[in-house]
């Protein structure tokens, strides 16, 4: 392991390794919590390589082709892998290096996303809105659910997740339908909903703290976060329909093929967490909330691999996979390298050569 750090410990189930050359993929996570960002992948060698980097409050992850987007505390970055297929830094094979930054202020951004007729579009949880990014104001706000009567800083439904649909922004989840500051607070167990903000009709109601809203294989996929289960929303009747429980709370969803990659956070000991029916099902099962990766099957349900994240990193927010790539990382900014990495993009000058 690449871990710099060894007040956190990485554990991995038996076929975890093989998993993934299998797949040939790797991924990232974030956790918030500790401000950090993992890179998980393999070493030349076979064994699990992981690349860690720090970023206050880093969040919501999108990636796509080779720019890779980040929310943290006041500001979303675009990241670029600079090497090309087939080259490698360092025995990497994906460099990820930061081209640009919006400073968007305090919003408690969650998800991202990036289009290519919209640009970024995050899910602006303080404004309780969808926002794109501008260059010369924090944010312009380009959807808010039926229920806000009206933007301001008061977090009220807590809106966090956002899943794309052929290319464009579609479903939202938020714990609550709330109009008031910090409403959402009260209505975490069975005040959830899911947005289709093309309709601006609601299609889903009673769920627990949903999160990591995500369309694959024509279904629409989500994380009963305050129940701790898995599965998908049934467009046609609005039921959610669990096929995995993960001992765990749920942020962080992402897939390859007939898997999906679900991040697990521990408990809190404040109420935000607090008093779910996730506890009394851990407590039913006998077991303790965990933090990691888990690996489910979407054809059986069944949890196939896990890595397990112990320390001091106890939450995840979101995970993303980075397909035909083995072995990610990222250059950082407290060392000299981000100096000497430097890339020429083709000239636009017919008489530059």
């Amino acid at each position: 392991m690449d871990t710099p750090s060894p007040q956190i410990e990485m554990n991995t189930s038996r076929q975890f390794v093989s998993w993934l050359a299998e797949q040939n993929l790797s991924f990232a996570f974030t956790t918030y919590q500790a401000g950090k960002i993992f890179f998980i992948g393999l070493q030349p060698t076979g064994q699990l390589s992981v690349f860690e980097r720090t970023l206050d409050r880093c969040m919501g992850l999108y990636a796509t082709n080779n720019s890779l987007y980040i929310s943290t505390l006041y500001q979303i970055w675009r990241w670029e892998n600079t090497l090309q297929l087939g080259e490698t830094y360092q025995d990497y094979d994906a460099l990820y290096v930061p081209q640009m930054s919006y400073v968007t202020g305090d919003l408690d951004v969650h998800d991202i996303t990036y289009t290519q007729s919209e640009g970024i579009i995050f899910v602006n949880t303080l404004f309780s809105c969808l926002s794109t990014v501008s260059p010369s104001h924090s944010f312009i706000p380009w959807w808010q659910p039926p229920f806000i009567s009206r933007l301001g800083a008061e977090d009220k439904c807590h809106l966090n997740g956002l899943a794309l649909r052929d290319g464009k922004p579609r479903y939202v989840t938020a714990v609550s339908e709330s109009d008031i500051v910090s409403g959402w607070r009260e209505k975490r167990q069975t005040g959830g909903c899911v947005i289709d903000i093309q309709s601006n009709q609601i299609i889903a109601r009673g769920l627990s703290m949903p999160h990591s809203p995500r369309w694959h294989q024509e279904k629409l996929w989500l994380l009963n976060s305050g129940t701790g289960e898995f599965g998908y929303i049934d467009l046609d009747t609005g039921k959610f329909n669990a096929i995995a429980f993960c001992p765990g709370y749920l942020r962080g969803l992402a897939f390859k093929g007939d898997f999906a990659l679900v991040g697990l956070s521990k408990s809190r000991e404040n109420k935000t967490f607090s008093g779910l029916l996730l506890d009394e099902k851990l407590k039913q099962a006998e077991t303790e909330a965990r933090c990691g990766i888990f690996v489910i099957d979407l054809k059986r349900g069944d949890i196939v691999h896990f890595l397990s994240v112990d320390g001091v990193v106890k939450e995840l927010y979101d995970v993303v996979i980075f397909e035909g790539i083995q072995r990610p990382m990222a250059i950082g900014f407290l060392t000299d390298e981000i100096r000497r990495v430097i890339t020429i993009g083709e000239p636009t000058h017919p008489e530059i050569s």
